[in-house]
């Protein structure tokens, strides 16, 4: 913990002297009022965008003459201008293109300037971020200062203002060399997953969990030229650790997907050393909670009293976006989402890649028994009961149709799971029913109960083995180990 608050407050101090850091404010209700699109209204938009040959300025100004002539000032610097007449539109494309500079209006007709430079400052921490007025009020400076700008420009903007800021971000080693890109990922011919968390509800290292590991929810996938992380629990310590050391001073850029935000799928992130290195880009992708948006939850498990790093003062590039859409691009990735039987909003993901599919449904619970239990209470009979959940059934294992991957919530036994209807959690047969019915190729028990020792997932392998035998299957089946691969796509 120590470690990572004196990370965090040098990387803050060394952007506060080179000018980077303005106060930084709460992000309000801006989740919940105004960013009610989403960057994946198509495959393009929801592509991490690649390192671009020049720098780029952002301007969001819904005065289209003053906008026009101070992009007319950008680009004679040989700066990329992106301009946006509104606060929607140019959150969209500040998270779309992690502009180095965003130039705001304070005052646009049915948005509030100073709530967007809010916005701004809590979704993208290294931009300059400046705001620009008709008024010259020292109150209306203070405000912009406070809502995490970096400067306020009073109209109209000047090529001294541009000269002189321009200056200070080559003095500060800000502005990126043309001929400089972020390394790409390389493009292999495979999909390899790796396990770094396959335990639920709560971390339980020990003597007794040693082959299959202690910590929660968290594995790395990288395919086609992409780091695509699912779910953040303890296990993305060590999986931050590991991307640190491959790297070294080489920026690191991935996609974390999370199925939902419970506490053990997202309470690694406060310990995910990338975060806290300002070279790095991480895109936080996930659906809204129940009753909160996706930014809120992640920034609370941060705030004091619970945390001594708030999300905001973390140095990297992290873009926290809430998924509006059930099928997007990450690269060369297509990714389909279906929500799962949980509480709360969860979703399950599935990754085409070009080596084969990955489906991730770490927190998912059969409909039929709850169903049929709860049929009185939802005034049901048991035939309607069982109609729904079969329907519900077929629509799960059409999305998993012929998957190559399936990691499955797996986390009670058939006895168990007499005791847990309700829950939101899968039985053994269960899991292996719907890999046989979706003619899945490999199944993995996955998200094992803390209980649940070493010994006894290694029953629960034979049990589920035997099952596939009896229905005549050629399901592979094993269970998830940490620091343990899958490779599709290897011959």
């Amino acid at each position: 913990m120590a470690d990572l608050r004196k990370a965090s407050t040098r990387e803050s101090r060394n952007l506060r002297q080179a000018g980077l850091a303005g106060p930084n404010s709460a992000f309000l209700k801006w989740q919940q009022c105004h960013l009610t699109k989403s960057l994946v209204l198509n495959p393009q938009a929801a592509t991490i965008p690649p390192s671009t040959q020049m720098p780029t300025v952002l301007l969001i100004d819904q005065d289209d003459n003053s906008r026009r002539a101070t992009a007319g000032l950008f680009t004679e610097e040989d700066w990329k201008v992106l301009e946006a007449s509104g606060g929607d539109d140019g959150m969209e494309l500040a998270l779309r293109d992690r502009p180095e500079i965003i130039l705001c209006d304070s005052l646009m007709p049915q948005e509030n300037g100073f709530r967007v430079c809010r916005a701004l400052r809590e979704q993208l921490h290294p931009a300059r971020i400046i705001m620009i007025s008709d008024q010259s009020y020292s109150q209306d400076r203070e405000a912009a200062l406070q809502a995490g700008a970096d400067e306020y420009w009073v109209k109209p903007v000047t090529s001294n203002h541009v000269v002189e800021e321009l200056g200070r971000i080559r003095a500060n080693g800000v502005r990126r060399d043309a001929a400089e890109k972020i390394p790409a990922t390389p493009v292999s011919a495979v999909t390899r997953v790796r396990f770094w968390g396959v335990r639920g509800s709560i971390p339980v290292p020990g003597p007794t969990t040693v082959r299959y590991g202690g910590n929660t929810s968290c594995v790395e996938v990288r395919a086609d030229g992409e780091i695509i992380v699912l779910d953040a629990g303890s296990g993305i310590r060590s999986l931050g650790l590991a991307l640190e050391k491959e790297f070294g001073d080489d920026p690191i850029q991935l996609s974390l997907l999370l199925t939902h935000s419970h506490w053990d799928h997202i309470q690694g992130l406060p310990f995910f050393l990338p975060a806290y290195k300002q070279k790095n880009k991480i895109r936080v992708l996930g659906y809204e909670g129940a009753q909160a948006g996706l930014g809120q939850i992640l920034a609370n498990q941060m705030e004091t009293p619970f945390f001594p790093v708030n999300m905001r003062d973390l140095p990297s590039n992290i873009a926290i976006e809430e998924l509006k859409e059930m099928e997007f691009q990450i690269g060369r990735v297509r990714v389909c989402s279906k929500f799962l039987n949980h509480p709360g909003i969860c979703a399950g993901y599935r990754l085409y890649t070009s080596a084969g599919s990955v489906a991730f449904l770490p927190d998912n619970e059969p409909y039929e028994r709850l169903k049929l239990q709860d049929a009185s209470d939802d005034h049901a009979t048991e035939e309607e009961a069982r109609s729904f959940a079969a329907a519900e059934h077929a629509k799960l294992v059409e999305f998993l149709s012929g998957v190559d991957l399936l990691l499955n919530d797996t986390q009670y036994t058939d006895q168990e799971y007499e005791g847990h209807i309700g829950w939101g959690h899968g039985s053994l047969s269960s899991a292996v029913d719907l890999a046989l019915d979706a003619h899945a190729r490999k199944l993995l028990l996955f998200h094992h109960d803390p209980s649940h020792d070493d010994d006894m997932i290694d029953r629960m392998v034979t049990e589920a083995r035997g099952r596939v035998a009896r229905r005549g299957g050629t399901l592979e089946v094993d269970a998830a180990r940490e620091g343990r691969d899958v490779v599709l796509g290897q011959h």
